[in-house]
């Protein structure tokens, strides 16, 4: 909220400041634009529209604090941090010092209220009777794809502090009176924007695609991207038969279809159908990834003006420093350059994946290092794993952010899409809302069906617990979920993270405790709102 506060402070001073001067020659009257002036017409709606992904995007490319994706993973059951993190994720780990003036959460919390209120511009304008420039097919699609990122928006707040401040229309003025509203009336209107949104939206037909500046297709919210936030904001909310509903509507469309068949630019290179989904240039719909349902497009700034947000931080994070070891250099098939912030928990390295799980290929999980200088006397043998080098030098890593890009061989931005939602998870999802509602038989074979995809042994009824759908998850999606938001929404983050994750020899899980199932709310915005209590989460 702060944030609105400031801008609008800063554009009164500007008011005021060119109010005073009556000098003509001061007034601009611009005769082109490469943005639109007003929102009020098919150009400026598709500017703004595109404003919201671009927005979100810079949440995942944030890079001004390196450790920002090892906040959200860290410090659960998958993941720990090592001897290169970067600062912001330590209270992640080290709950104790998790309080009201965290970094990470104070962050978060503004740059969702900032997408929210982009969207209620959005909103506001599009459902005004006097715009008369759109018809209202046009209308309602707008509105619906700047809803959806208001329910994104919401339901990410919701299930990381619980009940949050509802604003429904754009900020003018200084606002200095929020007040939390009940989790029911946030749940309302997430589930509103949400049911608006999966009728409106396009559908994934052919001609319905949107093409960028190089003529190319560009995903774009379509209505099975609202179906399946419906589906995990219901399981939030215990709908979990309206939950249930959302996740079969999607995976009964037929337009998606899991990865069973090596495809795309390295299809007849060394890999497996699984691991060619994170490949650079095969993870868009249009590049053949039919189980892509939602994913925000990166671009390689060298190339294309503008076409990245920020420098992107999850190769660092996730991959090994390997070219710290003597004997090795940075190369394309080792995914560029890394540096090993967090590392994968023993968990999951040594007890999680059945023997023969294609997801636990070397192809996804890169577990043995080979010395690749030609020069070293040693070429081509494996690297031993000796001392503090295996903590983070030549930790096993998830592959899923490998790339190397020749224009920036340092390593420091990462230029690959972010697959924000697939079929694999909606399979989760669907398994999921069985499990809660008792249906273990409907739960075991939908986990089954990608147990299968993954050649991995079939499950059993008995085996259907809400934990094996998350170890499930885990198998599934590690390295892409927001695990700390997945263990948070079903409140076992505490149990798994303790359980699973809490002897790690560098960098323990501790202090970890019931209050930890949601952030503080920041003190900064507790502080500045002057005129009405904010109240403070629990423990806090």
């Amino acid at each position: 909220m702060k944030k609105y506060s400031i801008i609008v402070a800063s554009v009164s001073v500007l008011i005021i400041a060119f109010a005073s001067c009556k000098k003509s020659y001061l007034a601009e009257k611009p005769y082109s634009s490469y943005t639109p002036l007003t929102l009020n017409d098919s150009l400026g709606f598709e500017a703004a529209a595109v404003g919201l992904y671009n927005y979100e995007s810079t949440i995942l490319t944030y890079s001004s604090a390196q450790g920002w994706p090892s906040v959200w993973q860290v410090g659960t059951d998958v993941a720990n941090a090592t001897a290169n993190q970067q600062g912001i994720e330590v209270p992640y780990y080290n709950y104790a010092q998790l309080t009201p003036t965290d970094g990470a959460a104070s962050y978060i919390w503004g740059k969702y209220y900032a997408l929210i209120n982009n969207a209620n511009i959005i909103i506001k304008a599009v459902e005004d009777p006097s715009n008369t420039k759109l018809t209202a097919k046009g209308k309602n699609m707008i509105d619906a794809e700047a809803k959806f990122f208001r329910a994104y928006a919401y339901n990410n707040l919701a299930t990381l502090f619980g009940k949050v401040p509802l604003v429904t229309a754009p900020l003018t003025a200084p606002k200095t009176d929020f007040v939390r509203a009940p989790l029911d009336q946030v749940n309302n209107l997430i589930i509103s924007d949400l049911t608006f949104a999966s009728t409106n939206l396009s559908d994934l037909n052919a001609g319905t695609s949107k093409l960028n500046v190089q003529g190319k297709p560009v995903d774009r919210a379509n209505k099975y991207m609202a179906m399946q936030l419906l589906a995990e904001a219901y399981l939030r909310m215990g709908k979990n038969d309206l939950a249930e509903q959302q996740a079969q509507a999607v995976i009964s469309s037929g337009k998606f279809s899991l990865i069973s068949n090596r495809y795309g630019v390295r299809a007849s290179g060394a890999g497996d159908y699984y691991s060619d989904m994170f490949v650079y240039g095969n993870q868009r719909r249009s590049q053949g990834n039919s189980e892509a349902i939602w994913v925000i497009e990166q671009e390689n700034p060298n190339s294309v003006v503008g076409g990245n947000t920020d420098n992107a931080q999850q190769r660092r994070v996730w991959g090994a420093a390997y070219y710290n070891i003597s004997g090795m250099v940075l190369c394309d098939s080792l995914g560029g350059r890394s540096i090993a912030r967090l590392r994968l928990s023993n968990w999951v390295l040594y007890g999680l994946y059945p023997t023969g799980d294609i997801r636990n290929s070397q192809y996804s999980i890169r577990r043995r290092y080979y010395i690749n200088n030609p020069t070293a006397a040693n070429y081509g043998k494996q690297v031993p794993f000796t001392g503090p080098d295996t903590l983070y030098k030549i930790c096993p890593s998830t592959t899923k952010w490998g790339a190397f890009d020749p224009n920036d061989t340092f390593g420091y931005a990462m230029i690959k899409d972010f697959m924000m939602m697939r079929l694999g998870e909606t399979y989760l999802l669907l398994a999921e809302a069985q499990v809660k509602q008792g249906k273990t038989t409907e739960a075991a074979n939908t986990i089954n069906v990608l147990r299968t995809r993954a050649q991995a042994p079939q499950v059993t009824s008995s085996q259907m617990t809400v934990d094996f759908v998350l170890d499930e998850r885990a198998r599934e999606l590690i390295g892409e979920e927001n695990r700390r938001m997945t263990l948070m929404r079903t409140g076992t983050l505490v149990d798994r993270a303790t359980r699973l994750n809490s002897n790690d020899a560098q960098h323990p899980t501790t202090g970890l405790a019931a209050k930890n199932l949601l952030l503080p709310i920041p003190l900064s915005e507790i502080q500045l709102n002057k005129d009405a209590v904010l109240e403070q989460n629990p423990g806090y």
